[in-house]
């Protein structure tokens, strides 16, 4: 694994990666940093993967709407938060959906209950690859702006720069 920082116009973004795809991005200064790895240990550096990562920001932060498949993402996390993190990554461009909406779609999928909108909310809150899977994009039922590991202020900025 290797890590490096991208320096977006919210703040330090830190990147981490494998040889495959990437595991990891996060604000700095957020939430649940790192997620399960322990980045005083992962050496920093530079790799394809990570370097594509670095594009689809750029581009991103220019309003170009690159797509998610473009990017190999491979979070490490459980099978649920899987499930959550795959419907996020359906949510297009300048649009918003709602946590019960996801907990909704997960039932359907599944063909049975799959979690609430409080469990959706659990794993969105630690999702580990914010911005490209985008948590940012589920806001409350009533369509308020909830929390966001980044910070709210930063969510606002994203929807803003998506024009939801």
């Amino acid at each position: 694994m290797l890590q490096t920082t991208y320096s977006s116009p919210l703040g330090q973004l830190i990147l981490l990666a494998d040889s495959t795809a990437l595991l990891g991005l996060w604000y700095s200064d957020q939430a649940h940093v790192g997620a399960k790895y322990r980045l005083a240990t992962i050496e920093h550096g530079t790799s394809p993967i990570l370097q594509q990562t670095s594009r689809w920001l750029d581009a991103y932060f220019d309003g170009r709407k690159p797509a998610i498949d473009q990017l190999p993402v491979h979070p490490q996390t459980t099978p649920f938060r899987q499930q959550v993190y795959r419907v996020l990554t359906t949510i297009p461009y300048g649009s918003t959906m709602t946590y019960q909406q996801i907990a909704d779609q997960l039932t359907k999928r599944n063909g049975h209950k799959t979690g609430s909108a409080r469990a959706v909310g659990g794993a969105v809150a630690h999702n580990p690859i914010g911005i490209i899977i985008p948590c940012h994009r589920v806001v409350g039922a009533n369509g308020s702006l909830t929390g966001y590991a980044g910070g709210l202020a930063r969510k606002r900025y994203l929807l803003a720069l998506e024009k939801a």
